[in-house]
């Protein structure tokens, strides 16, 4: 049986207007980098990288599923380098069960963020095949990338920030790259099956033992700003991933985290969820919506409409289910297989993030249904925002029951007037960026 969208016999979702919005910019401080291949090179030359390379060394480079800023500037510029000393560089996608956890869909996930062979300069070698490294004290097995245990050297790339599910020394990052995205599918399958557990206290142990037990070269860290910029290239030891120096690192990102100007909002319009937005789809630590609780940083929003799925997902849909309504086109352009895969993998963390919302035809039915539900009788009190999603919060829309409501210290300026909510005239949205071009003119 198809899942069948509302249809508005009863005028229900007619009658109700949308309001005028005005574009509002927010500002954030912004340290970065301007030149990445100049400073992951600085990076390595402080970390002496080229004295632990040996000629010949077939060195294997862990890279992840998610949107990385630069990731395949960096990549690129990590592959000469190795090159330069001598050695002989490959790519193994490090992405737990991402790409429907098949090799063909994780190598395909590298392409679509722009890792290619041709572009990076090195082959990439993916398989879900793994070894056992070990296990821990309390039985948990350890499992890492059959290939890359068989090379003479790991390197793992990765940003470091707050993980979307749950708050704990350490999050996202390169611990969570060594345990669960080289451990494929089935170490992130036996990492998530513990819970919560598994990711707050097992998964760093996991990492420390994999590097007791593997080659583990280092870590080529980054952090970002609140623009999805660079602002921080960092080599780091194996003695310094999952203790004192990755968790700085995290303190650093989290610090720079983008926020919503609200602590509270009747209807936030989401442009577009995606897997190289944030690993939920969109982020809990703007949007909240956390199965074990509300993140602080996150405002409190009574409904969410979801109106697209990046084509980087490749139909992983993860997070649509916490939004409240969607449209028809979303759920035509959902991969059910990879979306239940992930959900499965990931377990008790993500188990409402796969449900499908309430849907509907069109994006301003979607909006109109949230402005019903939420709460708010008299529709002009409601306050509505649009964002084009949880990695880019510099630009926002909004009403003025919004606007009246943003938390005082917020750093933010009006720009224009008012104008009618941006939709075609078949009910579509018009694209964001088309609402803030005229400005850049």
């Amino acid at each position: 049986m198809e899942v069948q969208p509302f249809h508005d016999t009863n005028g229900l979702l007619r009658e109700v207007p949308l309001p005028d919005l005005l574009l509002v910019r927010q500002r954030f401080p912004r340290p970065r980098i301007d030149d990445v291949s100049r400073e992951v090179i600085s990076a390595l030359e402080q970390a002496a990288v080229a004295g632990q390379i040996q000629p010949g060394q077939r060195i294997a480079i862990a890279v992840g599923s998610r949107g990385v800023a630069e990731i395949a500037t960096i990549v690129r510029t990590l592959v000469a380098a190795l090159r330069g000393y001598g050695a002989d560089p490959f790519i193994i996608p490090a992405m737990g069960s991402h790409g429907g956890a098949t090799a063909e869909g994780q190598h395909e996930v590298l392409h679509s963020l722009g890792v290619t062979e041709t572009y990076v300069g090195a082959p990439i070698v993916s398989s879900l095949e793994v070894d056992v490294l070990g296990t821990l004290p309390n039985g948990l097995p350890v499992h890492i990338d059959r290939t890359a245990n068989r090379a003479d050297g790991i390197i793992v790339v990765n940003r470091i920030k707050p993980h979307t599910d749950f708050t704990a020394p350490i999050e996202s990052g390169l611990s969570k790259m060594v345990a669960i995205g080289l451990g494929k599918h089935t170490g992130a399958l036996t990492i998530h099956s513990w819970g919560y557990s598994g990711l707050m206290e097992h998964l760093p142990e996991v990492a420390k033992f994999t590097i007791n037990h593997a080659r583990i070269l280092f870590g080529l860290a980054t952090v970002e700003n609140a623009y999805d910029e660079v602002a921080e290239i960092v080599v780091v030891p194996p003695e310094g991933i999952g203790n004192e120096q990755e968790q700085l690192l995290l303190e650093r990102a989290r610090a720079m985290m983008p926020r919503l100007p609200w602590d509270q909002l009747d209807v936030l319009v989401v442009d577009q969820i995606g897997k190289n937005i944030s690993g939920a789809g969109m982020d809990p630590n703007i949007m909240g919506r956390l199965r074990n609780g509300q993140k602080e940083s996150a405002a409190h929003i009574t409904n969410i409409t979801v109106h697209d799925i990046t084509d980087e997902s490749h139909g992983n849909a993860i997070g649509i289910g916490n939004a409240e309504f969607t449209t028809s086109r979303v759920l035509s352009k959902i991969d059910f297989q990879s979306l239940y895969i992930n959900v499965l993998t990931a377990g008790v963390i993500a188990m409402e993030s796969g449900k499908i919302p309430l849907v509907v035809p069109t994006d301003r039915e979607a909006v109109a249904a949230a402005i019903r539900s939420s709460g708010k009788p008299d529709y002009s009190q409601v306050s509505l925002a649009r964002i084009e999603n949880t990695l880019r919060l510099e630009y926002l829309l909004a009403n003025r029951v919004a606007l009246e409501q943003m938390r005082a210290e917020s750093d933010v300026e009006v720009i224009g007037s008012p104008l009618p909510f941006p939709l075609q005239p078949d009910g579509s949205l018009i694209a964001f960026s088309n609402e803030i071009m005229p400005f850049h003119a």
